[in-house]
């Protein structure tokens, strides 16, 4: 099972309510029996699994290429299961715009009814809001997110479920986690990308990257005033340096429709004065280490990208930008493209939702019509 991100084309509109109803049922109907078959953990697993999660979004009925998948199914998801979450023992927080930033108080919300104590509820938050980070800011790949789901079970096990856009490219790309995955929330916490397209990303959670991401940090905790005056001259300087095409130690890439086209100083636009109040404010605060530092308020994209930067540029430590994106929603092909098919994956796929949709406490045409989408998903 891969556990990842998923591109897809980015839609208008608003799911039908005749639609939205049926989609309720039967996700709910399908969650119960996979809960009751294969247990709450491996549920979590599931959804987890982008290639499996889109599977479920076409076997409840959505389009299987649109970007409303992913919130149409999550919400579908949350609203099936209002009211047995403590029975099921299956929690949903969080959604689509304001509702995402209503994540960690709805954990919280849980998290007391639930009776944990603080730390486990705090240690929820902290996976909510440092997996949001990471995908807006130390994987720069042009897509800004608006969607943000954490899904949890009652031994505090969670999956995050997240969605970003690019309005340019008219683009969706949904971010997955999952807690037994993530043994470091800084590197590639990601097992799996899936895209229909390849960016040139600036990647801070690639292995290659560690060096830059651990001198970003010494820059904050020991040299902040150097790095301000390292920052302010590369910036100062940055049309002499990018036409010295073969600048020794220096690396440009093309970065289209975000804020700067040449990486790593051309059209760079950061406002000194605020980086400043950033960067010293970070330096109380003590960070250990670079996740520390990701996750202070404050610590945007902006800052990570000057921070990269310098320690690119005047430490020569070179940070990845290959984006890590498949290009299929399929479970592999026989050629490789864009890897070769896994028989166990893709028959474990089929099981679990043929077994959910099986089981499923719907009408018989319903799980007609789900067998019939599921088949269609198969063969595309």
């Amino acid at each position: 099972m891969r556990t990842g991100i998923a591109t897809v084309p980015l839609d208008y509109g608003k799911c039908p309510s005749w639609l939205f109803e049926r989609m309720e049922k039967l996700s709910r109907g399908i969650t119960l029996a996979i809960i009751e078959e294969f247990g709450v953990e491996e549920f979590l697993r599931r959804l987890s699994d982008p290639i499996w999660f889109q599977s479920l979004g076409c076997v409840i009925g959505f389009d299987f290429n649109s970007s409303g998948l992913t919130t149409t199914t999550l919400g579908a998801l949350k609203e099936g299961l209002r009211g047995l979450e403590k029975d099921v023992g299956i929690f949903i927080c969080g959604g689509k715009g304001k509702t995402s930033r209503k994540t960690p108080q709805q954990i919280q919300n849980w998290g007391r009814l639930l009776g944990w104590p603080p730390e486990k509820i705090d240690k929820l938050i902290y996976a909510s809001k440092i997996s949001a980070k990471v995908d807006s800011s130390l994987l720069q790949d042009g897509f800004q997110i608006y969607h943000h789901n954490l899904i949890f079970s009652k031994s505090g096990s969670w999956t995050v479920v997240q969605q970003g856009m690019n309005i340019s490219w008219q683009k969706a790309r949904r971010y997955h986690w999952h807690a037994d995955k993530v043994k470091d929330f800084v590197q590639e916490p990601h097992s799996g990308i899936i895209s229909d397209i390849r960016v040139k990303s600036l990647n801070l959670t690639a292995k290659d990257s560690r060096s830059n991401r651990d001198i970003s940090a010494q820059m904050v905790k020991e040299e902040p005033k150097k790095f301000i005056s390292h920052a302010k001259m590369i910036f100062e300087k940055s049309d002499a340096l990018t036409r010295q095409k073969r600048l020794k130690g220096f690396s440009e890439i093309e970065l289209a429709n975000v804020e700067f086209h040449w990486h790593p100083v051309l059209k760079e636009k950061i406002d000194l004065k605020r980086l400043s109040k950033t960067i010293f404010f970070a330096k109380a605060q003590e960070p250990k280490n670079f996740e520390q530092l990701l996750s202070l308020p404050g610590i945007g994209p902006k800052t990570i990208r000057a921070l990269s930067l310098v320690a690119e540029i005047i430490y020569g430590a070179k940070p990845s930008f290959e984006d890590p994106a498949r290009f299929s929603f399929a479970h592999g092909g026989k050629d490789g493209t864009p890897y070769f098919v896994e028989k166990d994956i893709y028959d474990k796929t089929i099981e679990v939702l043929e077994r959910g949709i099986s089981q499923s406490k719907t009408s018989l045409k319903e799980k007609v019509a789900a067998r019939q989408r599921l088949v269609k998903k198969i063969k595309i």
